[in-house]
């Protein structure tokens, strides 16, 4: 008798990661197993474990994945110098006056950082420890208040940049590849990360605006629950706040998503123009000479525009005095902005957040990376068992053609979202079921995006949503479990909602992409 190893091999897996073992050892420690007994049992060729260096070489070499690391050190950088808390407090006072106003400027607030840091973690545990409470003095609905920052904090997945959209690029740019060669096609197209940030700016905004306006209708029918501030809590303030505090963000956005979109740089390219930015950023917080990082972030504006518009290359022999010119412009440039990133760094190392910003780095990323390493071994072993063929079976045999095989695929990547983080979610069943989804018809960049948010509720379900752990750890002694679990569900259905809208208006996501590229 055959034994389906493929769907023991699942089982096994998620058994190991319920016992609480770590992902990249299960992985890793399963998927070697089971191509043990596959080849004892004869179910299984181990000459397929020959292409496992060629995909730990890809992997590392992969233009779009270097660009993780970068992202994660910029939402590092500013959640570590309180670039995140002063913008709160800000948005807070600014909106304070309303009746839900507090609710509604966490809820901005975490999109602005969702689009300039694009950590979840970082975003909720610091709305946690500053917003939470000062909504619980102003008598909010203890689980209201709960559920506005477990979600704002998780828009950090879907609106660019993202390193969840990062690594969804990766996986639906092989998937769409596999399809066009399973359809005979021969001139094949890609997924740039431009694309998919592209695809997933206005659904996020969509998102974002559904979040508001679910607040403002609660807080008109039920204005118990989202009290307007009043009495010492509300300072009002002053212009020069509301610019010291917003513009720097913005205009981080800005540089970083603009070059992407507009083509002039590529992901990891404008990855280290946020870095950058942000490192300056936080030595200018942290009470390093304005003058300093001010200019510092002009020069390297200046150099990329003088190197856009006339590039030098001084090694030429017909170089002229005009190059020279301008080379010398550029060294010039470079000197100021790094004198700038110097002082900005020495700032950080003086404040001794130096350190704990490289280490969260390093922690972040050799997290995720580790995680997309294991998962191609176990995907290798569960293709070599005949797992590709079986869910490619069980797609195709859902009632209701595409759609309902798309349906199936969507519940379970939800029911998934209970036990296993996006990363997990997004490495090893996603190269799986992608491929025939893209051949039965769905547009990849909607696809893409309508998987990003469905795994954004990977942070919010019971009982092992992620940002309820982040926000049971940051929240007060009187906040409990149950509200914390009580307040999310109401953003969960107004996550369904997102998707249907999505479902239903599909140009949401396809439009930008293909005005821009």
């Amino acid at each position: 008798m055959n034994l389906p190893l493929d769907i023991l091999l699942v089982a096994a897996l998620i058994g190991g990661i319920l016992l609480g073992y770590p992902v990249s050892f299960t992985l890793s420690g399963i998927a070697a197993l089971f191509a043990v007994i596959g080849f004892l049992t004869g179910a299984f060729d181990m000459g397929l474990l020959g292409a496992l260096a060629q995909r730990v070489f890809g992997l590392l070499t992969n233009d779009v994945l270097i660009a993780i690391p970068l992202f994660v050190l910029m939402g590092v950088v500013l959640e570590k110098s309180h670039i995140a808390e002063e913008l709160l407090e800000t948005m807070g006072k600014l909106f304070g006056r309303m009746r839900g106003g507090l609710g509604i400027s966490v809820v901005l607030v975490g999109a602005l950082l969702a689009a300039s840091t694009g950590i979840v973690g970082a975003t909720v545990v610091a709305m946690g420890l500053i917003a939470l409470p000062t909504m619980l003095r102003n008598n909010y609905d203890k689980s209201l208040a709960c559920g506005i920052v477990c979600t704002s904090g998780t828009l950090g997945q879907i609106i660019p940049p993202s390193t969840l959209l990062i690594i969804l690029t990766d996986v639906m740019s092989n998937a769409y590849q596999q399809a066009q060669y399973a359809e005979g096609q021969f001139s094949i197209d890609t997924i740039s990360v431009g694309q998919m940030f592209a695809a997933a700016l206005i659904p996020g905004v969509v998102l974002v605006s559904v979040y508001l306006i679910y607040v403002l209708i609660r807080s008109w029918l039920q204005p118990h629950v989202a009290p307007a501030l009043s009495g010492i809590e509300y300072i009002k303030p002053t212009p020069a706040d509301v610019v010291k505090a917003v513009l720097p963000p913005i205009f981080l956005i800005i540089a970083v998503l603009g070059s992407i979109l507009g083509g002039v740089a590529t992901p990891s390219e404008a990855a280290s123009v946020g870095a950058i930015g942000a490192i300056l950023m936080a030595g200018a917080r942290l009470g390093e000479s304005p003058v300093w990082m001010i200019g510092g972030a002009c020069s390297f504006l200046s150099l990329a525009g003088v190197a856009g518009i006339a590039p030098v290359r001084l090694q030429r022999v017909d170089t002229g005095l005009a190059e020279w010119l301008i080379g010398g412009v550029c060294i010039f440039l470079v000197v100021i902005g790094g004198v700038a990133v110097t002082k900005a760094l020495k700032k950080t190392f003086s404040k001794k957040i130096l350190g704990p910003i490289l280490s969260s780095t390093m922690v972040v990323t050799a997290m995720i990376f580790a995680t997309i390493l294991t998962a191609s071994m176990f995907s290798l072993v569960f293709i070599g068992l005949g797992g590709e063929e079986r869910i490619e079976w069980i797609i195709k045999a859902m009632p209701g053609g595409e759609n309902g095989a798309l349906i199936f695929c969507m519940l379970l990547i939800f029911v998934l979202g209970f036990f296993l983080d996006f990363v997990e979610i997004s490495v090893i069943l996603l190269p799986l079921v992608a491929p025939t989804l893209i051949i039965m018809g769905h547009d990849p960049i909607w696809l893409s995006v309508l998987i990003a948010i469905n795994l954004q509720t990977s942070f919010l379900t019971p009982p092992f949503g992620f940002s309820l752990f982040y926000l049971r750890g940051a929240a007060p002694p009187e906040i409990t479990t149950g509200q914390i679990y009580k307040g999310v569900i109401p953003f969960i259905i107004l996550q369904i909602i997102g998707v249907s809208i999505l479902w239903f208006i599909p140009g949401l996501a396809t439009f930008l992409p293909r005005a821009i590229f």
